[in-house]
């Protein structure tokens, strides 16, 4: 049985002030409850435009959002800011803290949580991040992923609903986004949390449930990582850039190889190709 939408996005159109284009256009979707929903697109494609949208800073100049039960509307902004917590792009812009222990109390501070349960709930999402024995490290110490686990940690602290991941890995160098995709991918499984991934990188859209393609302010496209990427050349028309395992699946296919399909993962591909040489 499926799931139903945390949120509902139903013919939302939206146009920045003194612009004549719409930046959004009619745009129709939903995110279940405990899914890892990854919204695509190339730059203007409208997809942070919509992240904002998710979380508040934008409304729809036609349309309606239903996030978590509530409308979106000025009332009750606040409510939503609640059940969606925002990882943003650039982890050097989102400390405020002096210290990892302070960084991530901030937001409980804010909301007024008592000190106990402030305490342990530091803890535990530091430690849910893998980040609990850097409490008292000053920010600057930290590589650019253990920043962004920590970001997610501070949204944890919190307990919302959502996450929202705004580009939250593209500023990263390769370790550092495979540390924050493979913690975001055990806390959804650990937590149920529902996951939104707004990127124009397929790699991290691969590890996601379902992927929607914007293009030009519209739903382009929408369907688990296979489907989309049985596009092929037609994302890279996009601006798109397929994944690297995507791509060497094909053309070992190409040559004659008897891969099975198109494989999201390294590690796929790999156990494949050791399966194959084993039946050589």
């Amino acid at each position: 049985m499926e799931s139903q939408p945390l949120i509902t996005i139903k013919n939302v159109s939206f146009r920045y002030p003194n612009q004549n284009d719409l930046a959004l256009k009619d745009v129709s979707l939903d995110v279940r409850k405990g899914e890892w929903l990854a919204i695509v697109g190339h730059n203007g494609s409208g997809k942070s435009t919509l992240a904002k949208m998710l979380n508040g800073l934008h409304f729809p100049e036609k349309g309606e959002i239903t996030i978590c039960g509530f409308d979106l509307t000025e009332e009750n902004v606040w409510e939503i800011r609640k059940q969606v917590g925002m990882v943003f792009q650039n982890p050097d812009n989102q400390f405020v803290g002096t210290t990892v222990e302070d960084d991530v109390a901030f937001g409980l501070e804010n909301n007024g949580i008592d000190f106990d349960t402030m305490v342990t709930r530091v803890k535990e999402s530091l430690h849910s991040v893998g980040m609990d024995h850097f409490l008292n490290q000053e920010p600057h110490h930290l590589s650019g992923g253990q920043k962004q686990r920590v970001a997610i940690a501070g949204i944890l602290a919190l307990q919302p609903e959502i996450i929202l991941l705004d580009e939250a890995t593209s500023m990263l160098d390769p370790r550092g986004r495979e540390e924050v995709i493979h913690t975001i991918k055990q806390l959804k499984s650990e937590k149920d949390l529902t996951v939104i991934s707004i990127t124009h990188d397929l790699e991290e859209a691969a590890k996601a449930d379902r992927i929607i393609i914007l293009n030009g302010g519209k739903v382009y496209k929408e369907g688990i990582p296979n489907e989309i990427f049985l596009l092929d050349e037609e994302l890279v028309s996009l601006g798109l850039d397929i994944p690297f395992p995507v791509k060497l699946s094909k053309h070992l296919q190409e040559k004659g190889f008897a891969i099975s399909h198109n494989h999201l993962t390294e590690e796929e591909l790999v156990k494949d190709l050791w399966t194959l040489n084993f039946k050589i």
